[in-house]
């Protein structure tokens, strides 16, 4: 059975060659004014199992170079050290069908609980016959079955940076005639431990007249406030109160959920912080925070994308927290080194992908709003938006869509104006050409999730805020401005022509004219559609660029066909999955889509590009800024149209300079992946997944999280 595991060695090579900077300019306001430790909880455990050697190895090789790799310590009946989430070990390992009578019912902390235990087993019981399994379920299972449990031996043979061993519940164990303190004493002689901490104050006592200080650091964690430590029986509130006598005389630092010190509010916005991490820092103890996962709703604030929470506890004008505990070790060593102390820094106008605005900043306002459009702006677009939609009386406005069922609170006023349009949409909808612009203004806009009914929703308290913007407006807006310039987008041109009696060509064509943009070339006009006559209204404008919006997912691009588009166009819009592949959830690939519309000549803009992580392919780490660097550096797309300007434009900062990419490697396979248990009686799972998701992974981490971040 083999204890770890050779993915690509180019890919784990160029990462060690070049990690990111270690300094920076401005002193961190942590206890000792170092950079805040990024704690790998398990590894890499937001895309691999727990403490897998998969989840350690990549943790290590992708984040930055004085990381710490934990460990949540479990026994085995011989007294072996495992690392393993929980005392339960059944809903992280296969141990359920290896031993299905193992069950045990033990008291924990007072407590009954039932379930498989690893105290129950010996090492070579649970190492032989017993693999891995994600523990959350909401996450990826392709790895499931594959990868042997960890010894603590293993973790630290791979010679992480720095070790963090984690021991709950050492009551427990002394119960069973193990003790954790004794297995720490031993290992610790071939073993370089860094820190350990534990939220029982008895344990802690007893290992402050152990370690060695200089080379160990323990640390106090905090449960739930209304939990009970369970050596001196006090509500983990009453000790917070406590700290200098109980927790400071035998601990250097305490370990808390981070909601300890950014409290969110009921309505799922952020609360003013805590004064935890100063009063903390004046009694002398470092503060860890953990709980922080990219795959979790987090507080609106952050707008999906967690580099911006992460930055929020490291980088504000009060305190840093001395590092972060994470699921996600490489987003936090980005967020740390690529995007803290950046605040002030000018806007990017060099990043080599333009930043194009879907209907403004449509993921924090309502879509194509005053608002979203103003947002977009200070968030640094390139490129703002319009979808125009006619009234019934022929004034241009800028909206998402013809139907304001979605995107407004029509559906209610005008139930009575329902109606289906097939040639446009299957369901019933309200259509802007149906109202007049006077009842399209006694409207509000509505700012909709693109999910459903998932309680992936976005920025509920500016559900309904903003204005609509008429064409008109939405030009005057962008010159006052001064962005890089205007997308203006046409549809259900043939339709409205021939059913409203309504010409869509002609009153964008005149607008633009009327406000000059025909006639300069300080800012780029695109005019986008699906219909090929409409950008044939548009032909021989010097001051337009005609833009072709393929809405179907397409896999190839034949000559013919790109000769056929070049006819009426100077660049295509195509969707994100005509050009990255993607299979259960992980990317396979590219399609030669990109590079054959480029050979043509054609500009090619991507869309739409969102933070939610349910959008994302598992192995984007659900990280908006990943995919987004992908499609920057890998695919080279000449511009990313999205819902979060905000994001794309922190990727594209200019003081991020990139390594160049290492060509596209291909996995090795471990040399006995065939011994390796299987599950449901299929071929290796492991060997799918490496080739399946990884290699793709291996072409994009060095383009974004190996950056030089001056």
């Amino acid at each position: 059975m083999i204890r770890s595991l050779i993915f690509v060695s180019l890919f784990i090579h160029s990462t060690l060659a070049q990690k990111p900077s270690q300094s920076s300019p401005t002193k961190w306001q942590t206890l000792n004014g170092e950079q805040p430790l990024v704690i790998a909880r398990g590894g890499f455990s937001g895309l691999f199992p727990e403490s897998s050697s998969f989840a350690n190895q990549i943790a290590v090789s992708t984040s930055l170079s004085d990381m710490a790799v934990s460990c949540n310590l479990q026994l085995t009946k011989d007294g072996i050290g495992l690392c393993l989430p929980d005392i339960r070990i059944d809903n992280s390992t296969t141990i359920s069908s290896i031993y299905p009578k193992g069950q045990s019912t033990y008291k924990v902390n007072g407590q009954s609980v039932r379930g498989w235990f690893t105290v129950d087993y010996t090492s070579d019981q649970l190492l032989s016959n017993v693999t891995l399994m994600q523990n959350v379920y909401s996450r990826s299972n392709l790895f499931d079955g594959q990868l042997p449990i960890s010894t603590v031996e293993d973790v630290t043979g791979i010679k992480p940076p720095k070790f963090w061993l984690h021991v709950q519940y050492e009551r427990f164990y002394i119960e069973r005639k193990l003790s954790p303190a004794a297995y720490i004493d031993t290992a610790s002689k071939h073993m370089s431990i860094n820190y350990i901490s534990s939220p029982e104050i008895g344990f802690l006592k007893l290992m402050n007249s152990k370690v060695n200080k200089k080379k160990t650091k323990l640390v106090f964690q905090f449960l739930g406030l209304e939990d009970v430590e369970p050596t001196i029986n006090h509500k983990y509130k009453s000790i917070l109160q406590s700290l200098d006598s109980l927790v400071k005389p035998y601990v250097s630092g305490i370990l808390v959920p981070k909601e300890y010190i950014w409290p969110t509010n009921n309505d799922g916005y952020l609360d003013e912080p805590t004064t935890l991490v100063d009063d903390a820092h004046k009694l002398g103890l470092e503060v860890y925070a953990y709980g922080f996962a990219n795959d979790v709703p987090m507080s609106y604030d952050y707008n999906y994308d967690p580099t911006a929470e992460y930055t929020q506890f490291v980088d504000n004008s009060k305190f840093s927290v001395d590092g972060v505990l994470t699921d996600f070790p490489p987003t936090a060593s980005e967020a740390i080194a690529c995007f803290a102390h950046k605040k002030n820094e000018s806007k990017p106008k060099n990043g080599a992908s333009l930043i194009i605005s879907n209907n403004g900043a449509s993921g924090i306002y309502p879509g194509s709003s005053d608002l979203a459009y103003q947002r977009a702006v200070e968030d640094g677009a390139d490129i703002i938006d319009c979808s125009v939609q006619l009234s019934q009386d022929g004034v241009a406005f800028c909206l998402p869509s013809a139907d304001l069922a979605g995107d407004t609170t029509a559906m209610l006023p005008f139930i009575d104006r329902k109606t289906v349009i097939p040639e446009i949409q299957p369901e019933e909808g309200v259509f802007s050409f149906d109202l007049t612009w006077n009842e399209i203004q006694t409207l509000q806009s509505q700012l909709v999730s693109p999910f459903g009914n998932s309680s992936i929703i976005r920025n509920p308290a500016n559900k309904n805020k903003g204005s609509f913007v008429s064409l008109s407006e939405f030009l005057e807006f962008a010159k006052a401005k001064a962005v890089s310039g205007i997308l203006i987008n046409i549809e259900n041109a043939a339709y409205i022509a021939s059913n409203k009696n309504l010409d869509i060509v002609a009153k964008v064509a005149t607008a633009l004219t009327n406000a000059t943009f025909d006639k300069q070339s300080t800012q780029q006009v695109l005019i986008q559609s699906d219909d090929t006559s409409v950008l044939s209204k548009f032909k021989g404008i010097p001051a337009y660029k005609r833009v072709l919006k393929i809405k179907e997912k397409i896999g190839d691009a034949p000559k013919a066909s790109v000769d056929e588009i070049k006819k009426y166009a100077e660049a295509v819009t195509i969707p994100r999955s005509s050009i990255v592949k993607v299979n259960d959830f992980f990317t396979v690939g590219f399609t030669n889509v990109v590079k054959e519309m480029k050979a043509a000549n054609l500009s090619v803009y991507v869309y739409q590009f969102r933070n939610e992580y349910v959008s994302l392919a598992f192995d984007y780490f659900s990280d908006p800024i990943v995919e987004i660097a992908t499609y920057v550096q890998s695919v080279q797309a000449d511009g990313l149209i999205t819902d979060f300007p905000g994001t794309a434009s922190k990727y594209m900062i200019k003081d991020v300079v990139d390594p160049p990419l290492p060509p596209l490697g291909k996995v090795n396979e471990p040399k006995d992946v065939e011994n390796l248990p299987q599950r449901g009686g299929s071929r290796s799972g492991l060997a799918s997944a490496a080739n399946v998701g990884l290699s793709l992974v291996a072409a994009i981490l060095p383009s974004l999280l190996l950056t030089f971040c001056s």
